[in-house]
């Protein structure tokens, strides 16, 4: 199926591992020219020489950007290159695991900072350019969480909720000019992020890690993790042309593990 990314710009942020590492290479070897945004430049230069060196691509490209979300500067200094992208992922960083009664103000402010205000900030800069051009897609990594909260990950699941209510509110703003929003909620991926959890949650039951994993597995229709490519395969279809009457949405790729209607 032809997406028609083609020769589109998209910005992916987080793209230095995981999910956003998977969208990032899915879009490129679809022919888009991605803008890989994260912390960690290493490792950004890895993705981009990997993707460079794989064969069968359709003349993507992906280039590598520092930037850290929680800094507005930081976001600000992207702006040419914001005003220029068709294709915006939303991908930001888990935060740190915590019950909902003890995580103090300093992390509840430094992650409203990187996991919200990044996602305001960062669509204010794009959206005139997607608006001009009469076509955007808008593509927000989210978590299960916000459909049925997960435990121990209180922050993700009270902020990546408030991002959906504001991705939700901005679909049916700037659908009359080509812009679509959407949200995709992961199951489990296998990804380093759902191993440290995974890893957490063993020390903290006193069980081991291969007893985590397989308990999850049990609670999968599936059986098994989901592959990062299996998402980002999703995210990329939203980001193309097929998926212009799709808009305003939370797509689920969990393998049937949200049992909520």
């Amino acid at each position: 199926m032809e997406l028609g990314i083609q020769g589109r710009r998209a910005l992916v942020t987080g793209a230095s591992r995981g999910l956003g590492a998977a969208i990032a290479v899915a879009l490129a070897a679809e022919g888009a020219e991605v803008l890989a945004v994260a912390r960690q430049l290493e490792r950004l230069e890895e993705l981009a020489a990997a993707h460079a060196a794989a064969p069968g691509t359709a003349g993507g490209s992906i280039t590598p950007r520092v930037c850290d979300l929680a800094d507005p500067a930081a976001i600000e200094a992207l702006g040419a290159s914001l005003l220029a992208t068709d294709i915006l992922v939303i991908n930001t960083g888990g935060p740190p695991p915590g019950l909902a009664a003890d995580i103090p103000d300093t992390i509840w402010s430094r992650q409203f900072e990187s996991m919200f205000l990044s996602a305001i900030r960062l669509t204010r800069l794009t959206l005139p350019g997607m608006r001009q051009r009469r076509f955007g897609r808008i593509i927000v990594v989210i978590s299960s969480g916000v459909i049925q909260p997960i435990p121990n990950l209180a922050v993700s699941n009270a902020l990546r909720a408030a991002v959906v209510g504001w991705a939700k509110t901005l679909a049916g703003e700037v659908a009359g000019d080509g812009v679509t929003v959407n949200c995709v909620a992961p199951g489990r991926i296998a990804t380093q992020r759902v191993a440290e959890l995974d890893a957490a949650r063993a020390s903290r039951e006193g069980i081991s890690r291969d007893e985590v994993e397989r308990q999850s597995r049990e609670s999968i229709p599936v059986g098994r993790y989901g592959e990062p490519a299996e998402f980002a395969a999703v995210a990329t279809f939203l980001a193309g042309n097929r998926s212009s009457y799709v808009t305003g949405d939370i797509i689920r790729v969990d393998g049937g593990m949200i049992r909520s209607v």
